[in-house]
């Protein structure tokens, strides 16, 4: 398992990756036009992706409690799609109102949301209790 980066490292697609992979029974893969795409037990919890002026993009699973929070502040919107679709998925665009270090923490928790979703059986393959 890889160590988890220090809070005060950028968000590049480097760090968004290292940090998702440090995460318990995640599993990466390339889809939808080059994103980095997370998932445990096959449920998609991040997405990010590397826009044309080289910050990131990153989309996470929420609470419909913090979705309504999240979405009125500056740098982060209802992510395009997902939350078209009645999703309660946040897109993170910029540091402005959402430091690294509080991407993160909201990562481990859509990945904690994503690993709920999953049966016990599967939880129990996955080591996740």
């Amino acid at each position: 398992m890889a160590s988890t980066p220090k809070a005060t490292e950028s968000m590049s697609p480097e760090v968004y990756n290292a940090f998702c992979a440090s995460l318990p029974a995640t599993s990466h893969v390339v889809q939808w036009g080059g994103a980095d795409v997370w998932k445990v037990g096959g449920k998609v919890f991040a997405i990010g992706r590397q826009q044309e002026d080289g910050e990131m993009a990153v989309s996470f699973k929420c609470s419909p409690m913090g979705f309504d929070i999240l979405r009125e502040q500056p740098g982060l919107r209802p992510a395009p799609y997902l939350a078209s679709r009645g999703m309660k998925w946040i897109q993170w665009l910029t540091g402005e109102s959402m430091p690294d270090d509080a991407l993160r923490d909201y990562l481990a928790e859509s990945h904690r949301l994503a690993a709920a979703g999953l049966t016990k059986r599967v939880r129990a393959e996955l080591g996740l209790g």
